[in-house]
């Protein structure tokens, strides 16, 4: 989990950067005339904004997450539990009215972690919190006893290379944002190896512990040997590094039981509200089902699934039909590395000129304050103005980066990206309102975005 992004993708055809198209081809629209336009929508903000933050949807996405979460638990890849959210939603977004409710079908990895044990030997006996990270091996059934270095960075590592073999590398990098420092969850294994380690442990990515290790996602590499990794509380990393520049000896007990088993059979799920005027055309809002198996993953990534069923919702509760599909994903397989939205974008993206914008939303359901974009000037100026028909609930910033695992897909494709950014922790009701105003509007609007 990072931050909250609500990530958005704007598609045209290359011969027609920069400009706004007709679905026709015929001549285009002045930026006065888009802002007209745009301004045209103020009434159905405000309708959204007041049933979504203070009306009978008051609460709702909340109140459906809670009852899902509670019900259901976590949903790791490949799992029982993962299979009971799909039928649970499949069932629920049909009961909800929504049209064209179906499955696609993705194979996605099946990896169980087993048994976790990590003690510290030397100096002293203390018990170390572990969660292995996805997709790692088992130690042998013995474990692993090694003595430890640790380094503060992949340079140190290199540099001190030679100490680094037959040890466990502990690294207690330096949390500076979550992109940058997440490379060491990500790659902290390999790195070890190539150096010859038995085993890593990984400060988790955080900017403050109660020590509580993390989890998530890691990845091997073909040429490399695959080594147990897990990652430790930010409290245990530092203080087993103050004992290492003390220079003090420190010897650790690791026991791991991870299974990787054959790819699993599951789906992703997706409802819709077929446009009016261009049906083929399609607005795509989306968030994941699948989460670790730790905790009850309503953040990651409840928060963003429930509040793009809300955005649907909304819309049928309020009588409006966009001009384009506005069509719901809920990805399956994202924290194995959006297996799910990759095996979608590979079975859709012949018909990529008819996305005009994908969104997801998968970084914390938190009060919004904005969007980030990536994109050109022009559609920059488009999403800016869109977001002027939020002020009644003070979101209206864009800011300048896009992320998302699920959408990364189609960014690699030259289509621009969006997100919106979050500061203080508020309620899922103004997600839901900010995410279905923005969607149904671009679905609405007589154009198609510029790239």
């Amino acid at each position: 989990m990072k931050h909250l992004f609500l990530i958005f993708l704007m598609n045209l055809l290359h011969q027609h950067a920069g400009k706004s198209l007709r679905r026709d081809g015929s001549s285009l629209k002045s930026f006065e005339d888009i802002k007209n336009e745009i301004a045209g929508y103020t009434d159905i903000a405000k309708a959204i904004i007041d049933l979504a933050v203070h009306g009978k949807a008051q609460n709702r996405s909340y109140d459906r997450l809670a009852v899902f979460a509670d019900t259901i638990g976590p949903r790791l890849s490949g799992s029982k539990n993962l299979e009971a959210a799909i039928k649970y939603m499949f069932t629920a977004l049909q009961k909800d009215g929504l049209e064209n409710v179906h499955l696609e079908p993705v194979k996605v990895p099946h990896w169980e972690r087993g048994e976790e044990f990590a003690v510290m030997l030397e100096p002293r006996n203390h018990s170390i919190a572990i969660l292995g990270l996805g997709n790692s091996v088992a130690t042998p059934p013995e474990g692993i006893t090694a003595e430890v270095i640790v380094v503060a960075s992949f340079d140190e590592l290199h540099k001190r290379a030679q100490e680094a073999k037959g040890k466990i590398v502990v690294y207690n990098e330096l949390f500076i944002s979550y992109g940058e420092t997440v490379q060491y969850r990500l790659q902290g294994a390999v790195e070890a190896a190539k150096v010859g380690a038995v085993a890593s442990l990984i400060r988790s990515i955080a900017s403050f512990s109660i020590q509580s290790p993390h989890t998530g996602e890691q990845s091997y590499q073909p040429d490399v040997p695959q080594i147990p990794t897990a990652c430790i509380t930010v409290e245990d990393a530092e203080m087993m590094s103050r004992m290492s520049l003390r220079g003090t000896k420190i010897v650790v007990h690791l026991r791991m039981g991870a299974k990787t088993y054959p790819d699993s059979l599951s789906f992703n799920t997706v409802a819709e509200i077929v446009g009016s005027k261009y049906p083929e055309q399609v607005v795509l809002v989306s968030g994941h089902l699948d989460s670790w198996d730790v905790g009850q993953g309503a953040m990651d990534d409840g928060g963003g699934a429930f509040i793009s069923w809300e955005a649907l919702s909304l819309i049928k509760d309020l009588g409006l039909r966009p001009k384009r599909t506005l069509r719901l994903v809920l990805w399956t397989g994202e924290e194995q590395g959006g297996v799910g939205a990759k095996q979608y974008y590979q079975l859709h993206k012949e018909n990529i000129s008819n996305f005009d914008v994908v969104m997801e939303s998968d970084e914390g359901t938190f009060q919004p304050s904005g969007l980030g974009f990536s994109g050109s000037a022009e559609a920059r100026d488009i999403v800016r103005e869109i977001m002027t028909l939020l002020q009644p609930i003070n979101v209206t910033d864009v800011y300048d980066t896009a992320d998302g695992t699920d959408i990364s897909y189609w960014m690699r494709d030259g289509v621009p990206g969006d997100t919106m950014t979050v500061q203080d922790p508020n309620q899922m009701n103004l997600c839901a309102a900010v995410w279905t105003v923005v969607s149904y509007v671009i679905a609405d609007m007589e154009d198609m975005l510029p790239r």
